[in-house]
């Protein structure tokens, strides 16, 4: 008989954490690769998809108690992430707390930053990796904190000349 109950509070107990779980709240798009020049900078976008009757707190929550959406990369050496961009967040009432507005993305989101190179990098082709940070929340219920990994690759080029040909320009007639 305890041995019947235990083995049914173990299945609850594994459903419940299935349904807590369940299928990804957030998925990330393939990012394109980024071609930069020696000791130059690209910008990179990265765009994740909020799946329906889900919400996320936006980078910057309304409050220090809830958890902020960020992006946090792990690059190789000579290259540099910076100036990381999140889109404002929409602010929302939910039917759990309907008199308190929270900034949330929903649907598409897109974060950006700015790829950097040394002029030391060797020209070639960097795996950058790193994951989003979110806790998703509906509107019953928020689900424990997780991350989305994410990667793309840095191809690495010849540093471009500056573009100015120099022309000489024409004398005026009226110089002597």
């Amino acid at each position: 008989m305890i041995r019947q109950a235990c083995i049914v509070a173990l299945f609850a107990c594994s459903v419940v954490a299935q349904v807590r779980t369940g299928p990804p709240k957030v998925t990330a798009v393939p990012i394109e690769k980024v071609t930069v020049p020696k000791g130059g900078k690209a910008g990179v976008e990265m765009l994740f998809r909020v799946a329906p009757g889900f919400h996320i707190n936006s980078n910057k929550p309304t409050s220090d108690l809830y958890i902020p959406t960020a992006v946090k990369f792990d690059v190789p050496t000579d290259i540099s992430l910076g100036k990381v961009e999140y889109p404002e967040g929409e602010l929302l009432s939910f039917p759990f707390d309907p008199d308190t507005k929270l900034s949330v993305y929903t649907g598409d989101i897109t974060v950006k930053a700015l790829v950097m190179t040394a002029k030391s990098t060797p020209k070639g082709t960097y795996r950058v990796h790193g994951n989003l940070r979110y806790q998703a929340c509906d509107n019953r219920a928020c689900y424990p904190p997780t991350k989305v990994p994410i990667a793309f690759d840095v191809t690495v080029a010849n540093a471009k000349s500056s573009g100015h040909a120099t022309r000489k320009s024409p004398q005026s007639p009226h110089i002597k």
